[in-house]
């Protein structure tokens, strides 16, 4: 959308030149926020928000030149739903901006307009001995290797997975055939498990730099809907995504980068340097098509690959590489018909187009001290089944940029700690096929592994409650709570392919994760009308909320006592989905660039 100068904007930031010019500070240019109007202004607001703005300021409308919409959300706590406004002004005369803030100091809703611009650390040198290397191709492998390119270091990246429109197809062979492709499924390939998901882009990290915009206009160019700029919750959905991650990597290539797909990290060189450090020398690279493995040097590389990479994770703890185990969370899906939720939230404005399908977030501290909270709630949308690995069931949510699918779902998750982790020798052989003698470590010492160990055990369960054939166990809320096996459907339909197998799933998970739904259940019923019901459908389990175990680094972000090596984004522990992997992505991309300079 176009507009004239001293109109408001909403999707007003599609050409490149307008998307770096709005990332610089400028002069005359005010930051409102809390701005609220009836949400049935927000498809054409421009003259309801001058006016807000006008009157909150003190100033007549010739004294605005322009306002542009920095973030829009819904309020649906009165009966009358609110659109709530972040918005930029631009005075007609800028050099009124100092004393315009000057006058308003303090007040909670008028403050300068922050530098949101990206700029390069610096450029490749033309003597580069060693292009650095970027491993795997998920959001924060993407956009380690994309400022890379836009600095001019060429990179190369290393992808064990498929193009993603092959990739495509390659999952589809599971929800449809129940046949795995172990190198080509929902966690492993271009774009990595973000591609397959609701595709959120929002996130609640600390980011002062505001290197999130960097990632979303990046997105838009690449093909991402304009209106992800503004909106509070933004999304794309998988099959736009599949463009928008063609356009990035045409991109990057075009810098001069190179992307290799089939390409699976196996081994790490190193050297010794000092007492007690080590020095990154290269990477054994396994070939997939060919089964030849060969060595790559390198002196710089990013390591980004994915929660799931459990192989890699195996490689680098056997080659020293220093990691320990994390925190992370398990549970079910659930799953609601979407009018429900959309009734609840939005009352007898559900349906509304402006308002679209409704979202919800829910925490519940229990009494056995355990925290039940929903994770990748996806409207309108469906759960996938998300294994990486044979003889596993794993679900994920996902919805298309439309949300238009009847049932709405989320992630019910237990949030656990390593004390909570297996510590036995058995458990160690047989999921990983050694047990590192576990047992005698020190009592209050958990192996960096254990979680990956804890994960395996609940899935390949699973996939035995399931059937053996990747059906995902299923259970209705209602018989869930009672304690008795599911035997029929109701109303709801489960939408998880390649199908569910009604039964019990109080042995899909530990008991202290069971006692926790249980009682957070009903707590969500009184918060969610309905959300309790009866034939709402549990689908087990969820046990990829985040990465089990975090590879530890410096403040140069490269690991502790392994230089050259810089671990980033969720598979590392740094990140916890598509928006913050990017950020953490450029970060680590920028220390790279810093290092090579020297």
């Amino acid at each position: 959308m176009r507009v004239a100068p001293g109109t408001v904007g909403l999707s007003d930031l599609v050409d490149d030149d307008r998307l770096v010019r709005r990332g610089h500070a400028t002069p005359g240019m005010i930051r409102l926020s809390e701005i609220r109007l009836p949400f049935t202004l927000a498809e054409a607001p421009e003259a309801a928000l001058r006016a807000a703005v006008c009157e909150l300021l003190n100033l007549a409308p010739a004294d605005i030149a322009r306002v542009d919409v920095f973030k829009r959300s819904f309020d649906a706590r009165k009966a009358l739903p609110l659109a709530v406004y972040i918005v930029d002004v631009t005075l007609a005369e800028p050099e009124r901006a100092t004393a315009l803030l000057a006058r308003w100091a303090g007040h909670p809703q008028i403050q300068p307009r922050p530098d949101m611009t990206w700029r390069p650390v610096g450029q490749a040198p033309a003597d580069l001995p060693l292009r650095p290397v970027v491993v795997g191709f998920g959001p924060c492998g993407i956009f380690a290797a994309l400022v890379l390119a836009q600095m001019g270091f060429k990179p190369i990246v290393l992808e064990r997975g498929k193009p993603v429109r092959e990739r495509a197809r390659d999952t589809w062979d599971l929800w449809r055939k129940r046949v795995l492709h172990a190198q080509s499924n929902v966690q492993f390939g271009e774009g990595g498990a973000g591609a397959f998901s609701d595709g959120k882009l929002y996130s609640q990290i600390k980011d002062p730099r505001h290197l999130g915009r960097k990632v979303l206009h990046e997105l838009v160019k690449a093909g991402a809907p304009p209106e992800i700029l503004y909106l509070a919750h933004p999304h794309i959905g998988t099959f736009k995504l599949v463009r928008v991650v063609e356009n990035l990597r045409a991109q990057i290539i075009a810098l001069g980068g190179e992307v290799r797909f089939g390409q699976c990290v196996t081994d790490i060189n190193v050297v010794r340097q000092g007492a007690v450090g080590r020095q990154l020398r290269g990477l054994s690279v396994l070939d997939l098509a060919t089964g030849q493995t060969t060595g790559l040097r390198a002196d710089h590389v990013v390591l980004a690959p994915g929660h799931s990479a459990r192989d890699t994770f195996v490689s680098l703890y056997e080659r020293g590489v220093a990691m320990q185990a994390k925190p992370f969370a398990i549970g079910l899906r659930i799953e609601h018909p979407q009018g429900l939720i959309d009734r609840a939230r939005w009352g007898r404005h559900a349906g509304h187009p402006l308002l679209g399908a409704a979202d919800y977030k829910l925490v519940h501290h229990a009494a056995n001290g355990r925290a039940v909270y929903s994770f990748c709630m996806c409207p309108g949308g469906t759960v996938l089944a998300a294994t990486s690995e044979p003889g596993c069931v794993v679900t994920n949510g996902m919805s298309q940029y439309s949300r238009n699918e009847r049932n709405a779902n989320a992630g019910l998750v237990v949030g656990i700690t390593p004390s909570d982790y297996p510590r036995d020798d058995a458990a160690f052989e047989a999921q990983l096929g050694r047990s590192y003698g576990v047992q005698a470590l020190h009592p209050g010492y958990c192996h960096p592994l254990a979680g990956m160990v804890l994960q395996r055990q609940l899935e390949s369960h699973a996939f035995v409650l399931g059937g053996r054939d990747y059906s995902a166990p299923g259970q209705l809320v209602g018989d869930f709570m009672a304690g008795k096996p599911s035997t029929q459907w109701g109303t709801v339909a489960p939408s998880y392919r390649p199908g569910v197998t009604l039964g019990d799933l109080h042995a899909a998970l530990p008991g202290y994760a069971i006692a926790a739904l249980r009682e957070a259940l009903p707590v969500f019923g009184r918060k969610i009308k309905g959300f309790d019901m009866h034939d709402a459908v549990l689908t087990g389990v969820e046990t990829r909320s985040s990465s089990p175990l975090v590879i530890s680094r410096n403040g140069q972000l490269q690991s502790l006592g392994t230089a050259g090596l810089y671990p980033a984004g969720e598979g590392a522990g740094y990140a916890g989905g598509i928006l913050s992997a990017g950020v953490d992505g450029i970060e680590v991309g920028e220390a790279v660039a810093r290092s090579l300079m020297k």
